[in-house]
């Protein structure tokens, strides 16, 4: 179940890398690397999946992904049907954690910068508005030449560390070190489940994905992942029933059914347990936004 690792291109004319992706499908496959991952989703809607953690996510977030930390970030289906309108956006930086120098985080002045980046080892999301602000400086990077270049990505990580709503994703006790024989095992069993969520799966067939013994499945995906392959594809649901409540386009019970609950009750128990709202007071947080 290992993370593929990722080689990301650069050039000796930067210290760092920024681009700008307008397709959906850039590294879309469980992967890490070592340099630190600044993203920024200007348009974009999806699933993603930072360590152990499974959430949506949506046009407008930033989030910030340690070095060596797994992820994988997940488009809706729309964004690769040709008559759908769905375009996606995204600017993304990745750097070295000491391509400024090896003694710069050590400075006092930085103490803080420094704070942030080994907390970026779990993945930080920024929640509060100052997002927006923080999306507008990524972006300016991708413009600014020399030392405007540097000067730009620090105020966007001194923007984050500044923020008082970051949430910190990936759980304390994730770990990584999977056999190297496992390397695709972990995107056969999310792209399984992300086609096949809205029915009743069974796991036998998820043995089958992963290639192992129905008695052995639940053992081996628990001990690589410290969650339950249930908890997995509820968080899936989920995630999906939180897209359809933004949407607005029907009631609370047809999303029920449409995101893979057979039962109204455990949709309700399920959703409130992992979101920590009911489905009707999540859609007014957003919906009055």
């Amino acid at each position: 179940m290992k993370p593929q690792l990722l080689k990301v291109s650069n050039n000796p004319v930067n210290s760092f890398s920024v681009r700008r992706d307008n397709v959906p499908y850039i590294n879309n496959r469980w992967h890490y690397h070592p340099e630190v991952e600044l993203i920024y989703f200007k348009k974009g809607n999806g699933t993603q999946f930072i360590g152990d953690s499974i959430k949506r996510f949506r046009s407008g977030d930033v989030v910030l992904v340690g070095a060596h930390l797994p992820h994988y970030w997940k488009f809706d289906e729309s964004y690769f049907n040709d008559d759908e309108k769905s375009n996606a956006d995204v600017v993304v930086v990745h750097f070295c954690e000491n391509f400024w120098g090896s003694s710069f985080l050590n400075l006092p002045e930085n103490k803080s910068l420094k704070l942030l980046l080994e907390k970026a080892q779990r993945g930080i999301q920024i929640q509060d508005k100052s997002r927006k602000q923080i999306g507008e400086l990524i972006e300016t990077i991708l413009l600014s030449e020399g030392s405007k270049r540097i000067i730009t990505l620090m105020d966007a990580l001194l923007a984050i560390d500044n923020c008082s709503n970051n949430t910190v994703l990936s759980s304390m006790g994730f770990r990584h070190d999977f056999e190297e024989t496992e390397n695709d095992r972990i995107n056969a069993i999310y792209n399984y489940s992300l086609t096949n969520f809205k029915r009743k799966i069974q796991m036998e067939e998820m043995a089958a994905v992963a290639n192992i013994s129905p008695n052995s499945f639940c053992r081996y995906f628990k001990s690589r992942t410290r969650k339950t392959y249930t908890q997995f594809i509820s968080e899936i649901r989920v995630g999906h029933a939180c897209k359809l409540l933004i949407e607005d386009s029907m009631n609370v019970k047809q999303i029920c059914y449409e995101s893979g609950f057979h039962n109204f009750a455990s949709f309700h128990k399920h959703f409130k347990m992992i979101t920590g709202k009911s489905p009707l007071s999540y859609q007014k947080s957003y919906l009055h936004k």
